[in-house]
């Protein structure tokens, strides 16, 4: 399970230019989630083959306004679900109080606390570290998050710090089924979906927890589909079960989406499709997870709310309109088993393997259809395609100048090779590369017969 980094500190320490470093995004946003996480943004991090996820919050400083609570309100969630939390501070403006306040709350926090001393370009770290050590956290490590300098020791405290053992979902065994995860904003009904799977009418075989953190993976059968329920919210009896009440974790979330094969993304109808459904399912589809939505609430809707839904769909969902739309009722269980269906279809698509021999049929039929566009005077060449993995199912392409493929062919591409191949929920990917020119480097030598050639059109014109 991937461990957790909470970025903490006073305002404009530099917390959101460290998350684009670590994350190598550009607008410090992989996951956004107003409201609940108005002031957190999630991302994922890879350093010396570890991988983890980073927790960008809100500035604290005793902002004593209605928003200046809410920020605090957010950090201190964000601290409860990391395992190690990075307290940035501002090399230029020194130790504060601020600074001191934060690190006496730090303490009190049991977890790991690392202290990184940003905005300290040209500044020997040893300088730069030295008034830090009052903090009384241990060790600080300068940095120059702008520049990118020093994020190697820093991510190697990290590492460091990270917890050595992380609860481990339970082994279920090969024949247990893909691990099915239900993802969604609050009170959009998962825990009633959940119940509503592990109900009378399936098989529940065991019901082993997965972490500490409230994951559950529990195998079931339904429709003689087994599968591996991913519960982020945890799993109780219906008796125990308040409808109006819902836990929510986007650490737990983002958790289960790298750990299961195929994630369920829950809409509420009567809200219709809202930016934080936007952001969930662009980082499923970021994960490379088989996908498939679920709009609940369905029953009951007014005709003309339900076109109203219907035309927000078409139009916000274009960049996963691979995926199938179920509209189900989670509390009357109508469409559920559609919806299911329709997940366990996205995995097996995912993980079919393709011929090449087929590939390559579907490459020239899309080249023959619509060639390739003519860049700086020379048309592209795409010369041949294969299978480069799956889960999510990837294609290989060669030819000559491929990075010089514009999006709008490269999405042509990918919806042709989608559609032939019945890719339904499955993230497809593309990845083009260019052959080496095995004339590169080499100089052209002329034959005794070509260059006698040469002298003759250059004496007689022909």
């Amino acid at each position: 399970m991937l461990p957790a980094v909470a970025l903490v500190g006073r305002p404009n320490v530099g917390k959101s230019t460290l998350f684009n470093q670590l994350t190598r995004s550009r607008d410090a946003l992989v996951a956004d989630f107003p409201g609940l996480t108005r002031d957190r943004r999630y991302g994922f991090a890879e350093a010396a083959g570890q991988r983890f996820l980073v927790v960008d919050t809100g500035g604290l400083g005793g902002d004593e306004t209605e928003l200046g609570q809410l920020a605090e309100r957010q950090t201190e969630l964000a601290i409860a679900e990391t395992d190690v939390i990075v307290f940035v501070v501002d090399h230029a403006d020194g130790l504060t109080g601020d600074d001191s306040r934060i690190a006496e709350e730090l303490r009190g926090a049991d977890k790991p606390v690392i202290v990184a001393v940003n905005k300290a370009e040209g500044v020997a770290p040893e300088i730069a570290e030295a008034e830090f050590h009052a903090l009384g956290l241990g060790a600080p490590v300068s940095i120059a998050a702008l520049h990118g300098r020093r994020l190697n020791v820093l991510t190697g405290a990290v590492l460091e710090a990270l917890p050595k053992s992380i609860d481990q979902p339970p082994e279920l065994g090969e024949d247990a089924g893909p691990g099915v995860a239900v993802v969604g904003r609050p009170n959009v009904g998962k825990s009633t979906l959940i119940n509503r799977l592990i109900g009378a009418e399936r098989m529940v075989t065991s019901a082993a927890p997965g972490t500490t953190r409230d994951s559950v993976h529990v195998p079931c059968e339904r429709a003689g589909e087994r599968f591996v329920l991913i519960d982020t919210a945890g799993i109780r009896r219906r008796a125990k079960v308040s409808e109006t009440v819902e836990k929510f974790s986007v650490v737990q979330s983002l958790r289960a989406i790298e750990e299961a094969g195929v994630v369920v993304v829950l809409l509420d109808a009567r809200e219709g499709v809202t930016d934080q459904d936007l952001h969930l399912l662009g980082l499923v589809v970021e994960r490379g997870r088989a996908l498939t939505i679920g709009v609940n609430k369905w029953d009951h809707l007014p005709q003309t709310q339900r076109r109203e839904v219907e035309a927000q769909i078409e139009r916000k969902l274009q960049f996963v309109s691979f995926v199938r739309v179920n509209f189900i009722s989670a509390l009357h269980g109508s469409g559920i088993d559609t919806l299911l269906e329709a997940a366990l279809a996205a995995y097996r698509a995912a993980g079919r393997a393709f011929p090449t021999p087929r590939l390559n049929e579907i490459l020239d039929r899309a080249i023959t259809a619509h060639p390739p566009p003519v860049v700086a005077g020379r048309r592209l060449r795409l010369r041949y395609a294969h299978q480069g993995g799956r889960h999510p199912p990837v294609i290989v392409i060669h030819g000559g100048r491929t990075e010089r493929i514009p999006a709008h062919y490269r999405r042509y591409l990918t919806n042709t090779f989608r559609d032939v191949l019945g890719l339904e929920g499955a993230p497809l990917r593309l990845e083009f590369r260019t052959g080496e020119n095995p004339f590169a480097g080499r100089r052209n030598v002329l034959t005794r017969r070509q260059l006698k050639r040469r002298q003759r059109v250059m004496r007689h014109g022909r």
